[in-house]
């Protein structure tokens, strides 16, 4: 391509000063997100990026959008050193081996959208236009890509500001990121017409777009947040064990376990009763079907509160092909009677699995564990008697589509049992917690988790987190919500808008590609 063409010059050397503006966006956007949460930067983040893009090449583009994801992702991930390091037994240098593998590998959906947008401009598509489509499109395909992994998608930085996050019962969380990235397309014009040496000009249309967008998010939002809430008052006991993750898969230690989980539940229920009762993920370490000790414990628990419990324990189940263990969830009613059970469907890489197993001989699980897990085949409500909810394992409270495959089933109380103990004092809790937020709203159902070590916290239809506690104590926490409705357009229709904006995208990278042939 003979940039000249077009007056584009094609940086072979790009200066110290736009690597330092793509690390500043890396720098700002990590910010953004859950510690410290500064929301408000990723409405500019990007710009420094942009301003250091100008009319650079794609292939330059790609490099300071790479350097940008990797320093963003870097400062987001940080946390999961600490998981293979302390739980995984690797060695430092190996852990962040696999660390900067995949930094990089994030990193691409920055890289890829500038690249793509600078192509886009080439065959004359605006950014304006390029760069939120292409950047929702691909958002959403690193949700499903490679078993999908959706952390840290840009619009989960806005969970606190309730009145822009009630869109997700529209367009799901990628309505706040195209929100976000069309923002920091229209500052960076608008400061490159300003002070640019070439007079871009205003934009006023897309100026004025973007207001019109906003103020019909913000419109909407409010209007939402006015809505009372029709449901049935339904009281949740959450218990926060605080189990220490070196002692708990240890035989010698399921006595202090299941006493802590007996103590705390008596406590909740006695300060105003309740209509279910919640223990964390694996709160039963050990397989409750057939334990001849501690499962008759946990029985005749819930028969002493009169209450419906749910906890994690692994399960086993057999068949032709052999034994599978699974990571479940069981339901108790208040006389003690198993009423279901419902299994993690999307397991954690490495974590619970190996993928690729069979041509991976050498590659362990990074975490204890009893052994390989098998995923539940379909997401599986379980009745209370007084509501139907339905259960979310650890970091499937990440993923939309399952929290919608149960409120198409029938959920109307979304309950997220998890462990974050791997992730010790680190901002990861905080971001798990973050992303559950929208799940809530995307449903217009409450969610509720109960985590071992935090953070445990109940979450309205709305997306407010009406209470939470702290991480590393024991804990109990109360409180009543109502059952969701379950009837939004994003739980019909699911991520149609970002669907859309990833049919857009090979669109235009497909006229892009034919332009330059041309």
């Amino acid at each position: 391509m003979d940039y000249r063409r077009f007056n584009l010059p094609d940086f072979k050397a790009i200066p110290r000063r736009d690597y330092l503006l793509a690390v500043l966006s890396g720098v700002l956007v990590a910010l953004s997100f859950p510690k410290p949460a500064l929301s408000l930067l990723a409405w500019f983040a990007f710009v420094p990026l942009l301003m250091a893009l100008g009319k650079k090449s794609p292939a330059s583009a790609f490099k300071l959008g790479f350097v940008s994801g990797m320093t963003a992702f870097a400062g987001l991930l940080y946390w999961l050193n600490i998981v293979m390091v302390t739980y995984g037994k690797l060695h430092w240098s190996v852990s962040g081996c696999l660390y900067l593998l995949l930094v990089a590998y994030l990193a691409l959906y920055v890289a890829v959208p500038v690249w793509l947008m600078q192509k886009g401009e080439l065959a004359g598509i605006s950014p304006l236009l390029s760069l939120p489509v292409i950047w929702v499109g691909l958002e959403y395909f690193r949700s499903f890509f490679l078993s999908g992994f959706p952390w840290a998608s840009l619009g989960y930085s806005q969970f606190r500001t309730l009145p822009l996050i009630q869109v997700a019962d529209i367009t799901g969380v990628y309505g706040l990121s195209f929100a976000i990235i069309l923002t920091n397309v229209v500052i960076y014009r608008i400061l490159r017409g300003v002070f640019g040496r070439e007079q871009a000009g205003y934009p006023t249309r897309a100026v004025v777009i973007l207001l019109v967008m906003l103020l019909a998010m913000a419109g909407y939002g409010f209007f939402r947040l006015n809505q009372t809430e029709q449901g049935e008052l339904f009281r949740v006991a959450l218990i926060q064990g605080n189990i220490s993750q070196d002692v708990k898969w240890d035989p010698a230690f399921q006595e202090s376990t299941v006493a802590t989980y007996e103590r705390l539940s008596r406590q909740a229920v006695a300060d105003g009763g309740a209509d279910l009762v919640v223990w964390p993920e694996s709160a039963a370490p050990f397989f409750f079907q057939s334990d001849p000790v501690y499962a008759p414990r946990i029985w005749n628990l819930a028969r002493e509160l009169k209450t419906p419990l749910v906890f994690g324990s692994p399960a086993i189940e057999k068949d032709e092909q052999g034994r599978h263990y699974l990571n479940s969830a069981f339901l108790l009613s208040p006389t003690g009677e198993e009423l279901g059970r419902s299994d993690k469907i999307h397991l954690v890489p490495f974590g619970e699995y190996v993928p690729l197993a069979r041509f991976l001989p050498f590659v362990h699980k990074l975490v204890e564990g009893i052994g390989d897990f098998s995923p539940g085949k379909r997401a599986t409500p379980l009745n209370t008697g007084k509501g139907v909810i339905g259960v979310l394992i650890c970091f499937e409270g990440i993923f939309p589509d399952l929290s919608r495959a149960y409120v198409q089933a029938g959920a109307r109380l979304l309950v997220n049992i998890s462990n974050d103990a791997w992730y010790k004092q680190s901002s990861a809790p905080y971001q798990h917690l973050s992303m559950t937020v929208f799940r809530a709203v995307e449903n217009r159902v409450p969610l509720v988790r109960a985590t071992n070590t935090g953070i445990t916290a109940i979450i309205d239809s709305r997306g407010q987190v009406r209470g939470a506690t702290r991480l590393f104590q024991e804990a109990t926490l109360t409180g009543n919500v109502r059952l969701g409705t379950g009837d939004t357009f994003y739980s019909r229709y699911g991520d149609l808008f970002a669907g859309l904006c990833l049919a857009g995208t090979a669109v235009m990278a497909l006229f892009s590609f034919r332009r330059k042939k041309s």
